[in-house]
Parts: structure tokens; C-alpha cells; sequence
């Protein structure tokens, strides 16, 4: 195994899943060069993203545009994008606005309407008027597209989780970093692996952003990784994983405010990281 000190200068856009699949930018990285590089078959790809879509919205399509009474933002597409109105806050990483880009990048035709918000914020100030433009031409153009491009959200997460890793591994202290590296490998080099990697990074984010955390603590991937204990490739990798991704859930509900009542989330987010603990290809 190579030290993590020698660094090689890769593209983004060698990222790319298929031959019609491009990046949105052309920014270079410094890239760790033990990680384990990604790769999909369309078969693995539309399994991966039918689990995430009967994830985040128990298969019912309403739930694709989603508002919750306990955020100031919406959740749209099988990942349940971030996207803020205007002027809001964003404490958690908004990513709906880059997967606008991402279908611009892979010629999906976009209303023209979509387009403009996409420079100014959420078309809907606030959840009344989300829940109250259910009916409008725009919205149901919307939902339609999230529908219909399933697998390129998918694809989009997993570019995501990729170009995270230099992120992740420059954010801790250099004596954790081979340790990270060697339990994403792990993971990745697993018959099913790239289900839970792809669907936490997406479900709890990178884990490195400043007010994403409680008591100084946060719960994203960078915290399963860590906490992890080291692992080869194989189930062992498949039920470690799961094992801290929901410890790591819990200890954010001890640390979060009383008020949140986030405890009420566990049985859910238990269920979830339950389904991290077994290949879901057969």
C-alpha cells in the first residue's frame, strides 16, 4: 500500500460512469493514488438507484418533492437534493443546484424556468407555498424529470462520493488518513459496497462541514469511516459499516438539542444502515 503522502493530480472528468456521462467542471484535484477508482454496470446502477428512491421516499413518487415541516428547504429528487430559497441560511451542503448543472452537462433538456432558479434560489419562499403549487404546470414538469432520470441522479451521487474523498482525507490529521482510505477501499472493492457509500454520503454528507455538527461532533462520512475498525474487503467490510454508520446516527441524536426530538428519526435511520449490512446484488 502506498503512503498517502504521494499524491497524484487527477480530472474530475475521468470520473465518468459511461460514455455519455460527463462531469460538470473540469477542476483538478490532488488525488490520493491508493484510492480505489469507481466503476458501475448499468445493472448495479439501477439497482443501487431504485434502493435509494424506496429510501427516501417509500416508493410513492409524491415524495420525490418533498418539504418538511421541520426544515426551511426542499428535498428533491431520489436523494432528496437540498435546494434553499433565496436568501435562506444553508447549514447543510445544497446540492440541487449542482445536480442542475450535472443534467445540463448531460443533455437533459430543462424547462427554461428551472434554468433561471437555478441562479436565484428555490422557486417557493417557504413550505406553504411548496405544498400549495402542487397542482402548478411547473412543478409537475419537475417531478416528472426526477422520475424520469433515476439512474443520472444515481450516477450524480456517485461521482459525488469520489471527488469527496480528497476533501474528506484533507481534512483530518494525517495519522487517520490511511485508515479512511483503506476502509473506503474496502468497501469499494465489496460485491455491493458502493450501496452503502453511495447512499450515506447522500443521506448524512460528507461529514466535514462546520455547522453540520452537535456537541462538535458530526455524523457524515467521514465519521463512519474514522470510527470504523479496519477491515478487509468482503462482508466484514458490508456489516462494519452499517454497524458504525448507525452508532455514529445515534450519538448525533444524544448530542442534538432536546427540542429536535431527533430520536424519533432513529427507528427509521436504523432500517436504513440495517440495509448497509448485506450485499444488496445477488
Amino acid at each position: 500500500m502506498k503512503r498517502m503522502k504521494n499524491y497524484v493530480t487527477v480530472g474530475l472528468t475521468a470520473l465518468l460512469l459511461t460514455s455519455c456521462t460527463k462531469q460538470v467542471t473540469e477542476t483538478r484535484i490532488a488525488y490520493p493514488v491508493d484510492v480505489t477508482r469507481p466503476t458501475l454496470t448499468p445493472y448495479e446502477l439501477n439497482v443501487i438507484s431504485e434502493k435509494i428512491y424506496q429510501n427516501e421516499t417509500g416508493g410513492n413518487p409524491k415524495y420525490l418533492m418533498y418539504w418538511s415541516p421541520n426544515e426551511d428547504f426542499a428535498s428533491l429528487g431520489i436523494g432528496h437534493f437540498i435546494w434553499y430559497p433565496s436568501g435562506e441560511p444553508k447549514r447543510f451542503d445544497e446540492t440541487f443546484p449542482s445536480m442542475i448543472d450535472y443534467y445540463v452537462a448531460n443533455r437533459v433538456e430543462l424547462p427554461s424556468w428551472l434554468l433561471e432558479a437555478r441562479k436565484r434560489g428555490a422557486p417557493w419562499k417557504n413550505r406553504d407555498v411548496f405544498e400549495r403549487s402542487r397542482g402548478d404546470k411547473e412543478f409537475q414538469q419537475l417531478q416528472t424529470l426526477l422520475i424520469n432520470t433515476k439512474a443520472l441522479q444515481t450516477q450524480f451521487f456517485f461521482d459525488r462520493l469520489h471527488a469527496s474523498i480528497p476533501e474528506i482525507v484533507k481534512y483530518v490529521a494525517p495519522e487517520y488518513r490511511q485508515h479512511i482510505v483503506n476502509n473506503y477501499n474496502a468497501l469499494a472493492k465489496t460485491k455491493g459496497g458502493w450501496y452503502p457509500l453511495i447512499d450515506y454520503i447522500n443521506f448524512k454528507g460528507k461529514g466535514i462541514k462546520s455547522t453540520e455538527r452537535y456537541n462538535n461532533q458530526g455524523w457524515g462520512m467521514l465519521q463512519v469511516l474514522k470510527n470504523m475498525r479496519p477491515v478487509q474487503a468482503g462482508p466484514e467490510a458490508l456489516a462494519e459499516f452499517s454497524r458504525v454508520a448507525y452508532l455514529i446516527l445515534e450519538r448525533r441524536v444524544r448530542n442534538s438539542p432536546p427540542e429536535k426530538n431527533e430520536k424519533r428519526w432513529l427507528k427509521g435511520w436504523k432500517k436504513r444502515t440495517d440495509s448497509y449490512r448485506f450485499s444488496i446484488f445477488q
